[in-house]
């Protein structure tokens, strides 16, 4: 039941369809790498121009406080607390990943000063992985990495010697996910504190920061959140830790009475001892437009509809691409799998060069691994089966190099494209 009547009749029944066209995406496009960049909200432009003409040029510096620039990072924090599980006042945006990621690190490693170990995931994400080795030479701390599921090990074999424990819940290549809840009770009963990274799950995957009982955890907004290319990331630090968290980058804003202008640094007692210089605001107004697409949707919906399209794709895998050198990679139990499907073939880089080249957009992670994003908001199953039938496709032209035979033509949304 892989065909694409079935891909229609699917998509007739999703409760999320409609959001589709909150969206403004390319005519004749199958957009599946909204795990890297996600697509357009149609309500940025406007609020763009409205932060630009209305209130930059209309009220210049006025605008920090008449339009409220200045508590932006706060006000745009709480609405990603509420997709991430948390409850008002914990969570702040601003900054990039990267600068977020090593205040979270080192503020985790200043509340346990007397552990010698930072522990992190061996296969994260490149960042993750060059930060926690600064962190910890700038620390002089011990850096231990291993694989996600060998962290409980990892944390049973090294004790009370483990500070900080780092991790994902969602892995960037294979999209496996794992359990926030359980690791974080792990680290707690070690004596350590954890640092999540966020990235491939928020806006995707139901979260539960407060309920799990996580430390602080990081992440972009330009992925599932639709932010925007370089949209400022989100810092999170439980409320209980508040008061003992002694962060690195101690910019003005994070002061208590940062008008005082007084000579020594003094933190806010709030979550705003987290912010640091003045943020971005034309950033900040094209996240804080695109949150307003899950004003009415609940994150557990969108679980469910990724979850099927994970499902469907994986379906149109083993009846399209079976014998043309694929390996799903991802895996096929839905309650380990995120957002994403990944596929490794031995020639990806240039079958994923071919896809765009006739409207399927999803990306390549050296060497051989194809990953393809879903969006519940925009991506539908006829999306999924439109890109695995050219992918097929693909493949087996490629595997018949002399043949000069014109290929069918296949029809990706409103748009006919040469195979």
């Amino acid at each position: 039941m892989t065909s694409r009547a079935t891909a229609e009749r699917l998509d007739r029944a999703d409760p999320l369809a409609p959001a589709r066209e909150r969206f403004e995406l390319p005519a004749g496009v199958v957009y599946l790498d909204g795990n890297s960049l996600g697509a357009m909200p149609a309500g940025t432009p406007a609020a763009l121009d409205r932060t630009v003409r209305r209130q930059w040029r209309d009220h210049l510096i006025k605008g920090w406080t008449d339009d409220g620039w200045l508590d932006a990072p706060m006000r745009v924090g709480d609405r990603i607390g509420r997709l991430i599980g948390a409850a008002p006042g914990q969570t702040v945006t601003g900054d990039s990943t990267s600068v977020q990621l090593f205040n979270a690190l080192t503020t985790a490693a200043r509340l346990r000063p007397d552990r010698r170990i930072l522990l992190s995931d061996g296969d994260g994400f490149p960042t993750d992985r060059y930060l926690a080795a600064s962190v910890a030479r700038m620390l002089g701390l011990e850096l231990r990495q291993v694989p996600m599921a060998e962290l409980p090990a990892a944390l049973d074999a090294y004790g009370d010697e483990v500070g900080v424990v780092l991790g994902s819940p969602v892995d960037f290549r294979t999209g496996e996910t794992h359990d926030v809840a359980d690791l974080t009770a792990r680290t707690h009963r070690a004596g350590a504190v954890t640092v999540w990274d966020l990235c491939h799950a928020a806006g995707a995957l139901p979260l539960a920061l407060d309920a799990d009982g996580v430390d602080l955890a990081v992440g972009c907004s330009y992925k599932y959140l639709s932010g925007g290319p370089g949209a400022p990331a989100y810092l999170y630090v439980a409320r209980r830790h508040h008061a003992a968290a002694d962060q690195p980058l101690t910019g003005w804003l994070g002061h208590a009475a940062p008008f005082a202008m007084t000579p020594d640094y003094r933190p806010a007692d709030s979550m705003a001892r987290f912010r640091i210089g003045a943020p971005h605001i034309l950033s900040l107004s094209a996240l804080d437009a695109a949150l307003d697409v899950f004003d009415d949707v609940s994150v557990a919906d969108i679980r469910a509809k990724n979850t099927g399209l994970g499902r469907f794709f994986i379906e149109c895998f083993d009846a399209r691409l079976a014998g043309l050198g694929f390996e799903l990679v991802t895996p096929r139990d839905d309650a380990r799998r995120g957002s994403q499907v990944t596929l490794s073939h031995p020639d990806a880089a240039r079958l994923m060069d071919q896809l765009a080249a006739r409207g399927v957009i999803g990306d390549v992670r050296p060497p051989t691994l194809l990953r393809f994003g879903f969006n519940s908001l925009y991506v539908s199953y006829t999306d999924i089966h439109d890109a695995v039938t050219v992918l097929g496709d693909l493949a087996e032209a490629n595997r018949r190099p002399h043949d000069r035979t014109a290929p069918a033509q296949r029809l990706i949304g409103e748009t006919h494209v040469a195979q």
